[in-house]
């Protein structure tokens, strides 16, 4: 049998579940809403007209141009004359701006792989904010169950101190616990509205009542078992990891671009002419010249500036594979230990549980035997206060243990909508 002032508690701070929002649906707020996100999706935007940019300079080129000559002879100023022209060119074989081209694709699928690794990160967010909300409402209920449990145990020990049947050491350690309990519920509010504050942050607003879990939940350890299977499924398939590897390959070909600098390039050009004014012979007036050229570059010397930046792109392509090292390592130690999580919120469910039954019954025995002189006000404070922390453990664990399982698939690069949409189901209804 539980403590009926946690109980009470509980019932207290549990939301109308027909009102109350769902995981799901504080998910698709935060989608909605979240900056986090939507500065990444812009960004991928901005790689994509990059992409677009690096390209144009493979694709014909063409302009216009008007120019106005004006002649002197004699001190005496000359007729003026209008020339109007337009030059078109194509590269033919430039593997500089080729391999920039490729360096910006390349970048580009790098950021479609951020976008993933942030879309991820969302669903991470949001069922943290949504059950750190629970954990609060959980020590919350903790702090005012032994309040009133407090208050209760100093107006029962007043009594029996009125009736002399007591001695006032009785209410006045009754009374220095339920005042630490009040300190206690001050802070758990104060967490409460930090939790919900959290949650505002991703969504936008206030969250309103959260369906809390249902009181019977699976304790199922990872699948697959070993710890090793999820670190490969981890190296493999997370998109932030992913993201990088793409970003050390546009690295290898911003080193290739580099280099090219040094090599010939090819281009073909039409450039066309057309004079109009005074002075312009009349066979010429009206007429347009056009001259087709094949155009062939040699980078000779440009001031070491070349080997610079062949050295610049290197030194920027090893930072980028230190910077991939140190996030592979970081990603199997995240996947180890979130792994390692969900089995101790298995044997923490476990434990809690039979920790609360047996303060429950610690607490029947320790009301019963004192009135019989065989139990102390001692005996009773600390068995409620014993009862109650049990019972918040318990729920602590069970939020910690549905957290972990998320952070697990989210390391291994599989947290999405329909995971989320699985823990929703361990919700009250």
């Amino acid at each position: 049998m539980r403590l009926r002032p946690l109980i009470a508690a509980l019932a207290l701070l549990a939301p109308p579940l027909a009102s109350a929002e769902d995981l799901l649906q504080v998910y698709a707020e935060a989608r909605a809403a979240d900056p986090q996100l939507a500065a990444v999706d812009a960004a991928r935007g901005v790689q994509r007209e990059l992409v677009t940019q690096a390209r144009a300079g493979l694709l014909p080129q063409w302009s216009l141009n008007a120019t106005e000559l004006r002649g002197s002879q004699d001190g005496q100023d000359g007729a003026r004359q209008h020339q109007l022209g337009s030059t078109i060119s194509q590269v033919l074989l430039d593997l500089g701006q080729l391999r920039s081209w490729d360096a910006a694709k390349t970048l580009a699928s790098a950021q479609d792989a951020s976008v993933r690794a942030a879309e991820q990160d969302l669903c991470a967010r949001v069922a943290s904010a949504y059950f750190g909300v629970l954990s609060a409402q959980a020590s919350l209920a903790t702090t005012l169950a032994n309040e009133c449990a407090f208050e209760q145990q100093v107006s029962q020990a007043q009594a029996r101190f009125d009736a002399g049947l007591s001695a006032a050491v009785d209410v006045d350690q009754a009374r220095a616990y339920y005042e630490l309990s009040r300190g206690n519920t001050v802070q758990a509010r104060q967490t409460l509205a930090d939790a919900r504050q959290t949650l505002a942050q991703i969504t936008g607003r206030m969250p309103n009542d959260l369906k809390p879990l249902a009181e019977e939940l699976p304790a199922l350890p990872p699948q697959p078992a070993e710890a090793q299977a999820w670190v490969a499924q981890a190296l493999q398939a997370n998109p932030q990891l992913q993201a990088q590897r793409l970003i050390l390959n546009s690295s290898e070909q911003r080193v290739s671009a580099a280099r090219a600098a040094h090599l010939p390039t090819l281009s073909v050009g039409v450039d066309s002419a057309q004079l109009r004014g005074a002075n312009v012979a009349p066979q010429d007036l009206g007429r347009t010249n056009t001259q087709v050229a094949l155009r062939l570059n040699i980078p000779i010397f440009a001031g070491f500036a070349t080997q610079s930046q062949v050295r610049q792109a290197s030194y920027q392509r090893e930072a980028t594979r230190a910077q991939l090292e140190i996030s592979q390592r970081a990603l199997v130690r995240e996947t180890q230990a979130q792994y390692q999580a969900v089995l101790a919120g298995v044997a923490l469910m476990q434990s809690t549980r039979a920790a609360v039954d047996a303060s429950a019954r610690m607490l029947a025995s320790t009301r019963a035997g004192q009135p019989l002189g065989t139990r102390t006000m001692t005996d009773l404070l600390l068995a409620i206060q014993t009862q109650a922390s049990a019972q918040n453990a318990y729920e602590q664990a069970r939020h910690r243990y549905v957290l972990a399982k998320l952070l697990l698939q989210q390391a291994a690069g599989n947290l999405n909508e329909t995971e989320l949409a699985a823990v929703n189901t361990l919700l009250k209804g």
